[in-house]
């Protein structure tokens, strides 16, 4: 009886651990991962100044050839933050597009030179979203143009998807540019609640998916309640990451950091809705 009583004992003993295991396993909560980038920046030296302060890994995306990007995306690199062109392509409505836009009348040759000529005009460049675009990303042909000077950049591409018509992501894909999509656009409604409920519909998403990407703009109403919530992601399970990080090629994981064109860098009004 004795022997049997010291068996049930080291039995017992032996369980308690792994009860003790599945207990925490059950209080951890899983981890997801957003990553946020504010568009439209270049013009206004203060708007972007405010933006950056933003706390985390926020994304940055600039306007090419503005006055006040290459300085302020040198101040986002500084700060050890991402920085992306803000890329204007030909729209639907059409919008006044500003300096660089890519648009249907070019030529290829005239299309790569812009290209390149944006590219240049912003540092520590380390992939591409479009501004506007609704026209352009339709258009497979101007997307392989797109996509294969990206490749040759080294350079990863995230479609905005101002239209559900777009081809952008399809074709990078097929051209081997790592690439993601937008999911929610933060504020096309410039009210603070409006912003705060696209935020919780982000986090949500990225809850059943495992990831997803946000994009906002620096309205003081989008950097008002960012400034009041990002703080509090990390207690609530939510990691904010780079851009790169959520972009992939294939089932690879691909980061900003094995781009070529990244390491060569370091040494050298309102929207009425997501369609645009």
């Amino acid at each position: 009886m004795r022997s049997l009583h010291v068996r049930l004992w080291l039995v017992l003993t032996l369980m308690i651990p792994m009860f003790t295991e599945a207990e925490t396993a059950v209080d951890v909560p899983e981890r997801v991962r957003i990553a946020l980038i504010i568009d439209d920046l270049g013009n206004q030296e203060v708007q972007g100044k405010k933006a950056l302060a933003l706390p985390g890994a926020i994304t940055y995306a600039f306007l090419p050839q503005t006055p006040f990007a290459w300085q302020l995306a040198s101040d986002a690199h500084r700060l050890n933050k991402e920085v992306m062109l803000h890329l204007p392509m030909e729209s639907d409505l059409g919008n006044a597009l500003g300096a660089g836009a890519l648009t249907l009348e070019m030529s290829q040759a005239e299309f790569l030179q812009t290209l390149k000529r944006n590219l240049a005009s912003i540092p520590f460049v380390a992939g591409v979203n479009n501004h506007m675009g609704s026209l352009l990303t339709r258009d497979p042909t101007a997307m392989r143009w797109l996509m294969n000077g990206l490749r040759e950049a080294g350079l990863f591409f995230i479609d905005s998807r101002t239209t559900d018509a777009t081809v952008a992501e399809r074709v990078a894909r097929n051209q081997f540019v790592a690439t993601a999509r937008r999911h929610v656009f933060l504020d096309n409604v410039q009210e603070r609640d409006a912003v705060r409920a696209q935020l919780t519909a982000l986090i949500d998403m990225a809850r059943e998916q495992g990831s997803a990407i946000g994009i906002g703009h620096p309205y003081p109403e989008t950097l008002a309640i960012l400034t009041e919530e990002l703080p509090k992601l990390e207690a609530a399970g939510i990691e904010l990451v780079p851009a790169s990080s959520l972009v992939n090629q294939g089932s690879e994981l691909w980061h900003a950091s094995s781009s070529p064109s990244h390491k060569a860098a370091k040494n050298s009004k309102p929207l009425p809705s997501p369609i645009y």
